[in-house]
């Protein structure tokens, strides 16, 4: 967790960030999402993380409803946790482009047919676009005393 840092933030990045921004979260979520594992010992292994922050981790992926602990002590993720899916797509194809030298380590293919999957910008009109055609506008939660607070800038 990285703390409250980001108090002053209208922003749903900001505050993702503040559950899932730190690392090792992610690591944890992508075993547990993509690969499956749920024990506490396979986790420390798989990820070679130390056990005081892997217990904090998993705590608190726990608290914010992002992960289940039954009986046995094994961890799941829950339906919030498997939103991330797309969003962990995503990183690994910005990954995969600028921090891989050598090619993908790993693909993501679809389990019906082992077509490669990837994510896309998408359009309710015109279907894919570049990701340079998307612009930003104040939406329905963002609150007209922080627009009235902010400085004009100009539209892209």
């Amino acid at each position: 967790m990285l703390g409250k840092t980001y108090d002053g933030q209208i922003c749903s990045i900001a505050r993702s960030l503040e559950i899932v921004g730190e690392r090792w979260t992610l690591l944890i979520l992508r075993d547990a999402i993509f690969a499956g594992v749920t024990r506490y010992g396979d986790f420390q292994h798989n990820l070679g993380i130390a056990t005081n922050i892997l217990k904090t981790r998993l705590a608190t992926l726990v608290e914010t409803g992002l992960m289940t602990r039954d009986d046995a002590g094994d961890y799941r993720p829950t339906a919030m946790a498997q939103g991330l899916r797309p969003a962990l797509i995503a990183l690994t194809e910005w990954g995969d482009t600028w921090f891989a030298p050598d090619g993908r380590p790993i693909d993501y293919l679809h389990a019906d047919c082992g077509e490669p999957v990837t994510v896309e910008t998408r359009c309710q009109q015109h279907g894919t676009i570049p990701p340079d055609d998307v612009v930003v506008r104040p939406g329905p939660g963002m609150p007209a005393e922080y627009l009235a607070a902010r400085r004009p800038t100009r539209d892209r």
